[in-house]
């Protein structure tokens, strides 16, 4: 009895000076991923980082999660899809992190999936692009407004609806994008749209993600003499093929479609004046029923914060989801009360979460039960300056019809003016 004692009273002793076994309250709840901070998706990998640690320092704030502070552990992807698997292995069998989440991007978010599954976790995505369809993991979430029945044509569904609206009809359409992940889901999905609306295919080709130059390819586009141009492309192809198209002087009647990087600031300011006329896609902009007071709160922190983190000026793309992705995941953490894999990805499944980027509901794949992607339309840029870009009026939404803001100039030709 008297040995049980003086170890009891010793344990006391040691955790009141410290030097015993950490309390569950100093001991963190971790949550690790890999994130593009450098290559072709850092404009936006950077900005989706801060909206997290923010989401991060916030929560500590207010007491962490199951009285636990929670802390990031994140390493950088570097854009490559290559780097993912190890990314992942390194968190879960080295850092043996409680949680995981995805970088930013369909490109890493796939690489990532075999891991996860092999380790049986609960997975989030952010803005992966049907990227569970390959796999059917039934612990998979996404984190992105592509979803509904077919999440694949989901994403280009607003340019082929603006393109059918115009009179006369338009008859042909090009397709293009590279060799990779995400642009082969989103051509799979402009695929079927075409064939849906009686669109005939008159050039069909990828090129690998390492193309320099995109002039040849834009010179054999318009060679076939399309009535739309869809391109489904990462950031630096997206502004290689917009300095393209102006080169050659691209006389398409729509030009755009799936041209990731053009929603992020410091693309915006770079092309200025060459985005006039595109018709490309968004996910979040301060319009109608997406301009809450949360989700303009969070940007007003987001952005002071913004310039000394040498990250995206205004945050309007990815902020939001990032943001809303921890929320998601702090929502499951607390209704489960703990942190088992898999009551995390039933609480997922059966519940609807109150998010900055609108409540989110999870149904087939972990696919958003109901999709909500934009189309937008960027014209009267003029110059390269930042302030154009913080009233949206240069990028006019054309669908969908309850956030429309105006109609297309149609063709191409004419909304460059």
């Amino acid at each position: 009895m008297r040995a049980r004692l003086s170890a009891a009273l010793l344990a006391v002793l040691l955790a009141m000076s410290g030097q015993g076994p950490a309390r569950a309250a100093d001991n963190p709840i971790t949550i690790g991923f890999g994130m593009a901070l450098t290559g072709g998706l850092a404009p936006n990998g950077r900005a989706a980082l801060l909206a997290m640690q923010i989401w991060e320092e916030e929560t500590n704030a207010k007491g962490g999660l199951l009285g636990r502070p929670v802390k990031l552990v994140y390493y950088d992807d570097q854009s490559n899809p290559a780097t993912v698997p190890g990314i992942y292995t390194k968190l879960l069998d080295v850092d043996k992190v409680d949680l995981v989440v995805s970088g930013y991007a369909t490109n890493m978010v796939a690489p990532a999936m075999p891991v996860i599954m092999q380790h049986k976790r609960t997975f989030l995505g952010l803005l992966g692009l049907s990227a569970n369809s390959e796999f059917n993991y039934p612990n998979y979430f996404s984190i992105g407004p592509t979803g509904g029945p077919h999440p694949k044509q989901s994403f280009a569904k607003g340019f082929f609806e603006v393109a059918m609206a115009q009179t006369p009809k338009p008859q042909t359409l090009a397709i293009v994008g590279a060799d990779a992940e995400f642009p082969r889901n989103a051509i799979e999905g402009a695929h079927e749209l075409a064939k849906e609306a009686g669109l005939k295919i008159v050039y069909d080709k990828t090129y690998p993600p390492t193309t320099a130059d995109y002039t040849p390819i834009v010179r054999a586009i318009q060679a076939t003499n399309p009535d739309l141009v869809f391109v489904a492309s990462y950031p630096p192809d997206t502004v290689g093929m917009l300095r393209a198209a102006s080169e050659v002087g691209l006389k398409a009647k729509l030009f755009g479609g799936g041209m990731v990087g053009l929603q992020a600031t410091a693309i915006k300011t770079q092309l200025g004046p060459l985005l006039n006329g595109i018709v490309d896609y968004d996910f979040w902009l301060p319009v109608g029923a997406y301009a809450t007071p949360e989700a303009l709160d969070l940007l007003k922190r987001y952005q002071a914060k913004a310039s000394g983190a040498g990250v995206d000026a205004l945050g309007f793309y990815l902020p939001p989801f990032a943001y809303a992705d921890m929320q998601v995941l702090q929502a499951a953490v607390e209704g489960t009360k703990g942190l088992d894999q898999q009551k995390l990805a039933d609480y997922l499944r059966s519940h609807t979460f109150k998010t900055v980027a609108g409540d989110i509901t999870f149904g087939p794949n972990g696919e958003w039960t109901e999709a909500r992607v934009m189309e937008v339309q960027f014209r009267n840029v003029k110059g390269n300056d930042v302030e154009q870009f913080k009233d949206p009026k240069v990028e006019v939404v054309l669908w969908p019809p309850s956030l429309k803001t105006g109609d297309v100039i149609y063709p191409y030709g004419d909304a460059r003016k």
